[in-house]
Parts: C-alpha cells; sequence; structure tokens
C-alpha cells in the first residue's frame, strides 16, 4: 500500500516509510563510507596541489582588486567632501577602473585554471570507476541489476560533475573573497567585522542541523533513482512478457509505488532546504544592517569618516553574495560527497579472490559437476545436488520447462556463479579456484542478450582478446565460421565499419553473429550457448549451428535451447527439471525411455505418443 501521510517530512530517512538509513543499498552494491571518501580527496589534493593553490591565490588576487573599488569609492567621498581638485578625483575614478578590468583579468585565468583543474580530476573519477565497474564479478553485477549502475554511471556522475566544475570553483572564490572582505573590514576599523559574529552563528547552527540530515536523505533519494530506474528498464525489456500475460495494470501499480517513494524522499529533502534557507537569508541581511549601524555608532563618536562608512556599508553589501553563495555551495557540497561515495563504493566490492584447490587430471574441455547446489538467494535453492559429466568435445543440449534451472546450470559451467555448495570442474580446475582470466579461459557463456560496442567491427571483434593487434584474418576466418563473412564484406569499410550507438545499426542476426565470432576468436574450452541464435530464423540457426559445429570441433559445447532440432543434433541430452538433470541420454535413447523429453518431442511434432 502507498503511503500517504506526510510524516516523512519532520522524520526523515530512518522512518518505517523510507527503511533505515544504511551503507548498504537494496541492490547490493555497497557505498562507500566517508573516510574512504576523505581518504581519495586527500589524495587528489596531493597530487594537484599546485594546481588548487594557483587557482586559490588567483581568486584571492581578483577578489582583492574587485574589493580595491569600494575603498577607493569611500576615499572619493571623503576628498570630495574636503574639497579635492577635479584631477584627483578624476585620478582615483581610473583606479577604480583600472581594479575592475585588473579583475576581469584575474577571474578568467582563474576560471580557466579551475575548469583545468576540476575536468581533469573528474576524468580521473570517471576512469576509476569504469575500471572498478569492469572488474565488478559477473555475478554481482546481475544481483544488482541495470538500475543501480546506470543512476551511478549516469545521475551520479553528472551530480559529480557539477559540483567539480561549479561548486568547487564558486566555494573557492567565494572563500577568498570573505576572507579580503574581512580583512578590509578590519582595515577599516578592527571592531567592524563583529557585526558579523551573530550572522556567523546563525549560519553555523542551521548548517549543523541541516548537514546532520541531508546527507543520508540524499542517500536515500539517489536509491530511489536506482530502485525507479530497475523498474522502469525492467518494463520496457519485458512489455512484451507483460501483456501477455495481462500485468500491465500490475506493473504500472509497481511503478507508481517507486515514483511515490522517490517523491515522498524529494519532499524531504526539499523541507530541508525550506527549513534551512530562510535563517539565512535573514542572516546575511541582518549583517549588512549591523555593520551600518556600528559604523554609524563609530563615526557620531569621531572614530572613523563619512567615506569610511561608505566603504564598510560597501564592503559588507559585497560580502552578503559570497557568504550566500558559500553557504549555498554546502548543499551542492553534500550531494556531490554522497553521489562520490556510490561510485567510491563500486570499488569497495571485494574482488573475487581465488582459493586454490587441488587440480585432477582431466583432459582439456572436460567438466564435472559434483552435488552442486545454488540458490540466488539464501532461502532459496534453484539448483539441488546436481552431478554430471560432460567429455571433450561432447555437445550436450540441455532441454525444460522455463525456470526448471537450465540457465542457471549453464552460468555454473561457465563459472559466472559460484555455487554454493559442491564443485564445477573444468580441464579439472575448480572454477571458484581460479582467476577471473583464467576462468574465461576455461569457459564462456553466450546469451541472446548479445551487445555491439560503439567503434569498428574490428574492434568488436577484438574485444574478446587481451590484445587489440589480433591478425585481420584470423577475424575473417572467424566471421566466415559463423555466416557473417559475406555481409561485413558488403560494408563500406569491411572491418573498419563504425557500428554501435549512432553509427550504422545492425539487425538482432547480426549482433548474435559477431558475438558468435568472437567466442570463435577466445577458443574456451568450454562453451555455453543459452539460446545464442534465438534471433536468427531457424533455417539460418540451424545452418549457423552447422558451420560451428565444424569451427569448434574438439571443444565441448553446452547448448541451452527451446527448440529440440538443436537437441536432436546433439551428442547428448540432459533434461532438466525441478533443478536437477532428470533424464540424460542419447536422442534415440531418451524417445524410448518415454518420459518428459519423449513428451516433448511428440508434443514438438504434433504426434500422439506411442502406446505399448
Amino acid at each position: 500500500m502507498i503511503p500517504t501521510t506526510d510524516r516523512p517530512l519532520v522524520s526523515g530517512p530512518d522512518d518505517p516509510v523510507f527503511g533505515p538509513a544504511s551503507d548498504q543499498e537494496a541492490s547490493g552494491l555497497p557505498v562507500a563510507p566517508a573516510p574512504v571518501v576523505w581518504a581519495r580527496l586527500r589524495r587528489a589534493v596531493r597530487e594537484h596541489g599546485r594546481t588548487l593553490l594557483a587557482v586559490v591565490l588567483l581568486y584571492g588576487c581578483a577578489t582583492a582588486s574587485a574589493v580595491a573599488a569600494p575603498w577607493v569609492l569611500g576615499r572619493i567621498i571623503d576628498e570630495v567632501r574636503a574639497g579635492a581638485d577635479a584631477g584627483r578625483i578624476d585620478l582615483m575614478a581610473l583606479i577604480v577602473i583600472g581594479a575592475l578590468v585588473l579583475n576581469a583579468g584575474f577571474v578568467l585565468v582563474s576560471v580557466a585554471l579551475s575548469i583545468r583543474f576540476g575536468e581533469g580530476l573528474l576524468a580521473e573519477l570517471r576512469e576509476e570507476f569504469v575500471e572498478s565497474t569492469l572488474r565488478l564479478p559477473l555475478g554481482t553485477v546481475e544481483r544488482a541489476g541495470t538500475g543501480d549502475l546506470v543512476s551511478r554511471t549516469g545521475r551520479d556522475i553528472g551530480t559529480l560533475g557539477f559540483m567539480v566544475r561549479h561548486a568547487v570553483p564558486v566555494m573557492a572564490v567565494s572563500t577568498a573573497t570573505v576572507v579580503v572582505v574581512l580583512v578590509a573590514l578590519a582595515l577599516v576599523h578592527p571592531a567592524l567585522p563583529l557585526a558579523w559574529l551573530p550572522t556567523v552563528l546563525i549560519v553555523a547552527v542551521t548548517t549543523r542541523w541541516y548537514g546532520r540530515r541531508a546527507p543520508a536523505g540524499y542517500l536515500r533519494e539517489m536509491e530511489t533513482y536506482s530502485d525507479l530506474t530497475q523498474g522502469v528498464a525492467d518494463t520496457v525489456e519485458g512489455a512484451h512478457t507483460l501483456e501477455a500475460l495481462g500485468r500491465q495494470e500490475r506493473q504500472d501499480a509497481h511503478n507508481d509505488r517507486r515514483v511515490h517513494r522517490s517523491y515522498l524522499i524529494e519532499r524531504y529533502t526539499l523541507w530541508l532546504r525550506c527549513v534551512w534557507f530562510p535563517p539565512l537569508e535573514f542572516a546575511y541581511q541582518l549583517a549588512a544592517a549591523l555593520t551600518f549601524l556600528l559604523a554609524g555608532y563609530l563615526y557620531i563618536n569621531e572614530v572613523i569618516s563619512l567615506g569610511q562608512i561608505a566603504t564598510a556599508v560597501f564592503l559588507a553589501v559585497q560580502m552578503t553574495r559570497p557568504v550566500d553563495q558559500l553557504v549555498d555551495q554546502i548543499d551542492i557540497l553534500m550531494l556531490g560527497f554522497t553521489s562520490l561515495r556510490r561510485l567510491l563504493g563500486v570499488r569497495m566490492v571485494e574482488e573475487e579472490t581465488p582459493v586454490p584447490v587441488p587440480a585432477e587430471k582431466d583432459a582439456p574441455g572436460t567438466a564435472r559437476l559434483r552435488e552442486v547446489r545454488f540458490g540466488y538467494t539464501p532461502d532459496t535453492e534453484v539448483l539441488h545436488g546436481v552431478d554430471l559429466d560432460l567429455r571433450p568435445g561432447e555437445r550436450l543440449a540441455m532441454v525444460g520447462p522455463s525456470g526448471a534451472g537450465k540457465s542457471t546450470l549453464g552460468k555454473l559451467l561457465a563459472g559466472v556463479h559460484a555455487p554454493t555448495s559442491g564443485s564445477v570442474r573444468v580441464g579439472g580446475d575448480d572454477l571458484s579456484g581460479l582467476s577471473p582470466e583464467e576462468r574465461r579461459e576455461r569457459a564462456i557463456l553466450l546469451s541472446q542478450e548479445s551487445h555491439v560496442f560503439r567503434g569498428t567491427i574490428a574492434e568488436n571483434l577484438a574485444l574478446s582478446l587481451d590484445r587489440s593487434d589480433v591478425d585481420r584474418d584470423r577475424m575473417w576466418r572467424a566471421l566466415a565460421a559463423v555466416d557473417a563473412d559475406a555481409w561485413v564484406r558488403s560494408l563500406p569499410d569491411g572491418l573498419d565499419t563504425e557500428v554501435g550507438s549512432g553509427r550504422d545499426p545492425l539487425d538482432p542476426a547480426h549482433v548474435q553473429q559477431l558475438a558468435l565470432a568472437r567466442v570463435v576468436l577466445a577458443d574456451p574450452q568450454v562453451l555455453v550457448l543459452d539460446e545464442a541464435t534465438s534471433s536468427i530464423d531457424p533455417r539460418s540457426a540451424r545452418r549457423l549451428e552447422s558451420s560451428l559445429a565444424g569451427v569448434l570441433e574438439g571443444r565441448t559445447v553446452v547448448a541451452i535451447a527451446h527448440r529440440l532440432y538443436t537437441a536432436h543434433d546433439a551428442d547428448r541430452i540432459a533434461v532438466v527439471e525441478g533443478g536437477g538433470v532428470a533424464e540424460l541420454g542419447t536422442h534415440d535413447e531418451l524417445l524410448a525411455l518415454g518420459g518428459s523429453y519423449a513428451d516433448l518431442w511428440h508434443a514438438w511434432h504434433g504426434e500422439a505418443r506411442p502406446t505399448g
């Protein structure tokens, strides 16, 4: 049920509506604790300290030149009252103009340097995030889903970019301005900066109140974006399934709840800002008024001149804007800091540390599963004690009803997931004791969800190898093996044709052919095909599988198939039911057995099952 109470506006993200604030999101991807972020920022200061110091000094010079204008204007007032000649007044006016021109020059250089600093730092953080994402274990990526990663790579990177490009330079110039103006006020009279003490107190108290609540709220806000993105992605990807099952209204209701939850948490952070901002606005105006009153009191007591009153008021008004900007950027910094916590959190996912397992002497391509159990959640087991042996060069077809565990078993064979208990050995080595690189040499999973990256066809093919300078003749042989060489040769630039997002579109069949060609180049011992030819018409799929059979001679192939002719052509067939292998044998053996496979075969051919 969607919560309708307005209570979150005064309770915060730790209430039952939002759930407890935590450094671990529901997706399973962690959020880095604050000390990790501070350590990364200290490293950035060490690596870019000179540039950052230059930026601060330039902003300081820009501020000093800007302060010269109100200072000289105050002197002009005193000179006019004293009856100074016009030439002296004109000279002071030229000094004001020169100071403003000098200020513009310093601002131009300082902004350019700060942008250079910000873009460099942002590029480093982006590269680190991409590298961390690519190192994520495949099982972790699957459990996290697309929503959280898309939210982090999109919204969080954008928020961090805005902070680095905008907030950091603005804070630098605002800080420098406040310091210089306070010094200038003290030079007019040491008592004048005291007028800002009430403002400092109000800003400190209200900002502390806001700072203790906003970060948790922003963390929950970003989590709801991840959940919302995941919901939209699931809806789009499964639209046909939802329509077929008549579940559109149910899915709409789920998405409405996600939107409402996001609305509630955004409303909460908005309420925080609505409470925080009004006292700040009052504090800025109070400081200017108190400065004027204090300066007037000093003037009445003949401590300062009328021109110095004008200078003090000009400076107070001039400082109101940078103080406002400085405090305003605190909110952006909190948001950027939270985004950085999420980005650095990806690095905290523990990399798979192989645990050495004694190897058995097996021929390359041999696969052995012993008492394999697996569940995606601790309380739900998908596979129940599976035992299976694959001979080198064997082609095994796995068939069975949806949800029986075929794809899960294929993922365990390819090392995508590690079994909860039991062992999966390929070539005599337990996959859980191998590094990700070594596992890819043993086994590869190719699903129907293939992807073409933006770049040339040659670059897409080279992704399957550790080097980019792959022999082009070898690429052509791989394309020929999957019946793709003809259409690639027909392209304007052949292997150098640009494909992917924003380039020449490829139909799903061609995308899968490129994915299969990558597998041919990778040359694994065991290849798991999870409906890898589903986007190709049946006649082309049979021709393609026949071509692949010749190329993959000597390689163990596990084909998870819904088209039973694939099973018919296999050396053996495994019928997976209820999380285990219910039947295992050749096509003829299973027909003679008269079990589940025989029922599937006769139903597929529209035949009545033989009796007697």
